[in-house]
């Protein structure tokens, strides 16, 4: 018996060791393995940078992109701003005019605060004169409440002809129940101009109105205001077409998952933004036929702005700034640097300009040199081979270089577009927040286009909204 138990605990004894052995077999393959794969990795991260160093991105800082399309890689670039530090402290500037909250001279409710008793001994002070101290106002809103106004129609039967004679009903109402024009104005403003989706604008007018109403509701409104609003826009392209100087741009939006386009001409008291299906020169020719004859059209390079037929044309000097940006980045060669600095020459010429209120002559000194600098860069030889994108980009700016100093010749014209930029934004804006436009996209163009008009001639949107709803028809 204690034989047997021997050879056992000897047979057990050497499978251990095997099995031992075999597990360091195992773990020995294992971190070869390991370190063969981690090799393997690194060799792949070291061509997938040299990949990314060799190919450019394009971002904000360098294109016309937006900064929300911007990779999170480019976000350290995108806080480079292209623009020359200008010596002044942030903040609001001198003669800068600031608001602050001030008192008002007619409160609304007045609450007088006296104590009835001394703090230190008790003593009763009600029969005590009190002598005014200080006065502290608070300013608050009340909440709005739903009014129902009934509308009664009687007859009175004339006593000589024996007619009966009926009154009428106001003009603005014609349903036996409806919602009255200051209700489809807020739907207009907080759609339009907060930028409230359907859904938020619902459990709004609910919890703060104590209205109910269906998507279908606020949706037939829109319709109806942006009909309204219409009238408003050919009075607003009306005034366009006399402009000395129009701003025009495009931009895609999301029209039931198909792209779509919006387009925006506008000027310093007008905007009017129009939806189209295309981005041709239809949409121009549809929406001028004979071009803009006695403006400026500022634009970006899109051939089909181009072809609008105008007094003149000015290039937006911002995106050709972003455009020079990608060429040193990306081909490096020495005119696009060239290229960039002239452009900063004529911003700053430009901004003498503004200051002196004086535009200038052709036959100045300051323009000549930018002219023969233009025309020396324009005539440098890009090897075609070696830097493609550079050299079509000079290709362009010599089939447009008239179009790039007209801001100086014309006191009233702007050096970039940015002013359609902030028109066109606002489409972004509203698909960002609502995802996609379903039906109502031309009645948000009619809307935007009163609304930003209102902004520019400092009127008041809401009640711009209201007398459109009233009078409009």
């Amino acid at each position: 018996m204690q034989i047997y138990e021997k050879r056992l605990n000897l047979d057990l004894v050497e499978n251990t060791q095997d099995y031992i052995a075999q597990i360091k077999q195992e773990n020995a393959l294992l971190k070869s393995e390991n370190l063969h794969l981690k090799q393997k990795v690194s060799d792949l991260e070291e061509k997938l940078s040299i990949l990314l160093s060799s190919t450019l991105l394009k971002d904000s800082h360098n294109s016309s992109l937006p900064p929300s399309t911007d990779f999170p890689a480019s976000k350290a670039k995108r806080r480079r701003s292209l623009r020359k530090k200008s010596g002044r402290k942030t903040g609001g500037q001198a003669g800068h005019q600031g608001s602050t909250l001030e008192f008002s001279g007619e409160p609304d409710e007045l609450v007088d605060l006296k104590t009835d008793y001394c703090r230190v001994c008790g003593e009763d002070l009600t029969g005590v004169s009190a002598h005014f101290h200080s006065r502290r106002q608070v300013f608050d809103v009340a909440l709005p409440t739903v009014f129902c106004i009934e509308y009664r129609l009687y007859e009175r039967l004339c006593s000589v002809c024996g007619t009966t004679n009926r009154a009428d009903y106001p003009v603005e109402v014609k349903a036996p129940v409806q919602y009255g024009e200051l209700v489809h104005s807020l739907i207009a403003y907080f759609s339009t101009g907060q930028y409230l989706p359907f859904f938020r604008l619902k459990k709004m007018f609910s919890d703060v109105f104590s209205l109910s109403l269906s998507e279908g509701t606020l949706g037939n409104s829109l319709v109806k205001m942006g009909q309204k609003a219409s009238l408003v826009c050919e009075e607003i392209q009306a005034e366009l077409l006399q402009s000395k100087v129009v701003g025009s741009d495009e931009t895609g939006c999301n029209v039931n998952g198909k792209n779509q386009w919006i387009w925006v001409w506008q000027d310093t008291q007008n905007t009017l933004l129009k939806y189209s299906e295309n981005r041709g020169s239809q949409t121009i020719q549809e929406t001028w036929e004979a071009g803009l004859p006695q403006s400026v059209l500022v634009t970006d390079r899109w051939s089909a702005q181009l072809k609008t037929a105008s007094v003149d044309k000015q290039l937006c000097l911002a995106h050709l700034q972003r455009d020079a940006q990608y060429l040193i980045e990306s081909e490096k060669d020495s005119f696009a640097s060239e290229f960039k600095q002239w452009l900063a020459e004529v911003w700053q010429a430009k901004r003498e300009s503004l200051e002196k209120d004086n535009a200038y002559a052709k036959a100045d000194k300051v323009a000549l040199d930018l002219e023969e600098k233009l025309n020396q860069m324009l005539l440098y030889h890009i090897d075609k081979e070696k830097c493609p994108k550079s050299h079509t980009f000079q290709k362009s700016m010599l089939k447009y270089k008239n179009y790039l100093l007209t801001t100086l010749y014309r006191l009233e014209v702007p050096p970039d577009n940015n002013a359609s930029e902030r028109a066109i934004r606002n489409v972004k804006v509203k698909q960002k927040v609502s995802g996609l436009f379903k039906s109502a996209q031309e009645s948000f163009c009619h809307i935007r286009s009163v609304i930003d008009t209102a902004v520019k001639r400092s009127a008041n949107i809401l009640q711009t909204l209201r007398n459109i709803y009233k009078y409009a028809s």
